[in-house]
């Protein structure tokens, strides 16, 4: 009862309705929101300094930008700010101007996304033409993926690509990158497609400390070639993985391409076998599935995992 009433008095003003609103509607940095909103700097943070201690809206920062979106819908107090929204009447005018500017700013930011992809896509379709066609990747992800799933972790998440592929199987979906111009670029995906179910943060994928045993599925998708320590990267994913939760892991097999190291900032020329399923059993993951797709000259592999259930606690 303590949680409803003090989310009753955090969205009992006009003010924060309205931000409400915009938290539900996209994830917005306070500039934005002064945009938006009318009022001053000052004036917005305070009112979001209340949303945040009620739990209605989550805060985070990426580099020198701090951003607000609507709690998850997993999480009571998210909950209850869907229900709250419901209530509103539509078309009330002042919340109707506050959609139009934001849609404005939206499309500002896929303008940007778009033009970042633009400038990258030579060196994007250099090595994509060396393996079989993404789309032929993602019908063996989803043969794969569970019909649905409560919460998924894409680390990696580039564009937001496998947010997109499967927003409609999962509850909740969560994107990490360390890369702060591909996050502006999946942040800008997911909201041109209406996805409000999935979001994206800035994080490390050797460090992710803020999630515990959070996710029902884990997906790593051609990010392992990159990493310094790939072993380390694994047993990060398997922390946040559920009992019984499934790790996807996609990318390369051995292959001798040293262009890749010297002009791509590839780190490893491919994984074997042996070497994923070692990397798995440290962290009490069974690999059950291994599929090669052939290409010319790099075949892809994705190895399944499943994280057993209680053997952490054995040892």
């Amino acid at each position: 009862m303590d949680n409803i009433l003090t989310s009753l008095r955090a969205a009992s003003d006009p003010t924060r309705l309205r931000l409400l609103v915009l938290c539900k509607e996209g994830v917005l940095t306070v500039t934005e929101l002064t945009q938006i909103i009318g009022q001053s700097q000052p004036v917005v943070s305070r009112h979001l300094k209340v949303l945040c201690d009620a739990k209605l809206i989550d805060r985070f920062r990426e580099g020198q930008r701090v951003f607000y979106r609507l709690s998850d819908l997993g999480h009571g107090e998210g909950a209850t700010a869907r229900k709250l929204l419901a209530l509103l009447p539509k078309g009330t005018p002042a919340i109707e101007m506050d959609l139009e500017r934001l849609k404005g700013i939206m499309d500002l930011r896929a303008e940007e996304a778009e033009k970042y992809f633009r400038d990258n896509a030579v060196v994007w379709d250099t090595v994509r033409s060396l393996y079989i066609d993404e789309s032929e990747i993602e019908v063996a992800l989803l043969s794969r993926f569970p019909v649905r799933s409560p919460s998924l972790l894409d680390i990696g998440t580039g564009t937001g690509r496998i947010l997109q592929l499967l927003a409609h199987r999962v509850d909740r979906g969560v994107g990490i990158d360390s890369s702060y111009e591909m996050l502006s670029v999946a942040r800008a995906n997911l909201e041109r497609d209406s996805i409000k179910h999935c979001h994206v943060r800035h994080a490390d994928m050797y460090r992710l400390g803020r999630f515990d045993c959070e996710f029902d599925a884990v997906v790593i998708h051609q990010v392992l070639h990159f990493a310094q320590n790939p072993e380390l990267a694994i047993r990060e994913a398997a922390r946040v993985l559920q009992p019984d939760g499934h790790l996807f892991l996609i990318d390369f097999a051995p292959h001798g391409l040293e262009f890749l190291r010297d002009n791509h900032a590839h780190r490893r020329l491919g994984f074997n076998d042996a070497e994923i399923s070692t990397w798995g059993q440290s962290s009490d993951l069974e690999l059950t599935d291994v599929q090669s797709l052939l290409g010319k000259p790099l075949t892809v592999k994705i190895w399944t995992f499943f994280k057993k259930q209680g053997l952490g606690e054995l040892r």
